[in-house]
């Protein structure tokens, strides 16, 4: 979760795109980010394959308006509406984006080739039809900062009981990670989103880098299996409300109509 999904690079950047603060290069640019290119398959008048850039401009002028973002995983199709040929797509992948103003979604495809470390990633991003109707279990900007608050109040007094929230090499070394990730600017959202989206994606980030420190340290002090049973339970929840609020951000403008121009 500390990464970006790709999803939230699209729905962010084509949002923007829309509201007129970014041209269709600046866009596309910040989509691919370091994978080598984006295609995009399935548009409306197009026989294959299609550049970003020519892909957005296309979904602008079929009618799209904005842009949002789903995150399912399997129990918890958050963000989806439907169909079920979509909704399957889209948990597999965990991840899609729906327009806004006209019944299509996109879904990405992953591809990598290379050896480790030098990893050549090409993704083609799916257009299927989706059901024009409200999505699942997105909550307000207001309801997800609130939410956040009160998981990782309550995820962190689990942790640290259990010895397994925020010590060791391997904490450590995420934390640097996510403090010279901060550091390097407040690009977090694409420009135009309201500073109550960026605070609650930040806040999304910081508790998902607990979970995947927690997860990634192995035991630690839960060394007997009620211990570990604990410490799933509580991370369950918390991650389910850190992918609510990521949702919750980046649909900021379609839900809200708050991007600012």
């Amino acid at each position: 979760m500390l990464v970006e999904p790709r999803s939230g690079l699209l729905a962010a950047w084509g949002n923007a795109l829309l509201a007129g603060l970014v041209s269709p290069d600046e866009a596309a640019l910040a989509i691919v980010g370091e994978d080598a290119v984006h295609r995009v398959d399935g548009l409306p008048g197009e026989a294959g394959p299609v550049g970003l850039t020519l892909a957005l401009g296309r979904l602008r002028g079929l009618g799209a308006t904005g842009f949002r973002v789903a995150l399912p995983v399997p129990g918890h199709p958050l963000g989806l509406s439907g169909p079920p040929d979509f909704n399957a797509r889209a948990l597999e992948a965990e991840e899609a984006v729906v327009a806004y103003g006209v019944p299509y979604g996109l879904v990405p495809e992953v591809t990598e080739a290379g050896p480790a470390g030098d990893l050549h990633v090409e993704v083609v991003w799916r257009v299927l039809p989706v059901r024009e109707a409200p999505p699942a279990d997105v909550p307000s900007l207001g309801e997800a900062e609130r939410e956040l608050a009160e998981a990782l109040r309550d995820a962190t007094a689990v942790l640290s009981r259990l010895n397994v929230a925020g010590s060791g090499p391997v904490a450590e070394a995420a934390m640097d990670a996510y403090r010279a990730r901060a550091e390097r600017g407040r690009d977090v959202l694409a420009p135009g989103y309201p500073p109550r989206a960026v605070r609650v994606l930040e806040m999304a980030q910081r508790v998902g880098l607990l979970v995947s420190v927690a997860y990634e340290n192995g035991h630690g002090g839960a060394v007997s299996a009620s211990e570990i049973a604990a410490r799933g339970e509580a991370l369950r929840p918390v991650e389910r409300v850190a992918r609510r609020a990521q949702v919750a951000a980046y649909n900021a403008y379609v839900e809200g109509g708050e991007v600012r121009r």
